[in-house]
């Protein structure tokens, strides 16, 4: 690892918050968790919800694909109205590690696929976000990662040396894309896995 590094660059939905639409929809289906996973996987799709993430008003987003499910509104307008119940919670294991590294000194920013609408729900709800020194949200930015004009964004708005750099996200993809930017990229699948990283680089103590 380049020696300069100290900055921690963050994802947050699968990384420090946990975010999935079952949390809502099984209150909604019930007993029928076949119909649950059905209608999330040819309805309200994750790249349906990704456009939201890149700007796309939830209002439109719930207008169209209406039109196109006309008996399965309600349900639809539910991802909206109700999205606050998609939210798990905070990740403990991880906001300790977040904790440590604002502790230690290390500047901390977010660069999070977030609809510009439902961002402010969550970072009203959770105090941890005032951790961070800066945060890019893409829907704000009208663009999503792995795009790397999102990373530039962040890396000129708050003056960040890609070489200082690191990024740690749950999307491969996404780490990849860091990765081409000259940011030491971290694969995120749990807090301890995310330690042991942190601890081999330094970031850490033992």
């Amino acid at each position: 690892m380049h020696s300069k590094r100290n900055v921690v660059i963050f994802d947050f939905g699968g990384v420090l918050v946990d975010w999935n639409p079952r949390y809502l929809y099984s209150k909604l289906f019930g007993d029928d968790e076949a119909g649950m996973e059905r209608f999330l996987a040819e309805v309200t799709t994750p790249e349906w919800n990704l456009q939201q993430d890149a700007g796309r008003s939830w209002e439109e987003a719930v207008r169209l694909l209406s039109a196109e499910h006309p008996t399965q509104a309600d349900l639809i307008a539910a991802y909206q109205h109700r999205w606050e119940e998609t939210l798990g919670g905070p990740i403990d294991d991880s906001l300790h590690i977040l904790r440590e590294l604002k502790d230690a000194g290390h500047p901390l920013y977010g660069l999070t696929n977030w609809s510009h609408e439902t961002f402010p729900i969550a970072r009203q709800r959770y105090a941890f976000f005032d951790c961070f020194d800066g945060i890019v949200v893409s829907g704000e930015e009208g663009m999503i990662k792995p795009n790397p004009k999102l990373y530039e964004t962040l890396l000129e708005r708050y003056d960040i040396d890609p070489t200082c750099a690191i990024f740690i996200d749950d999307n491969k993809v996404n780490v990849e894309a860091a990765e081409a930017l000259g940011i030491h990229g971290i694969h995120f699948h749990t807090p301890a896995q995310l330690r042991a990283e942190l601890i081999k680089l330094g970031f850490l103590p033992k």
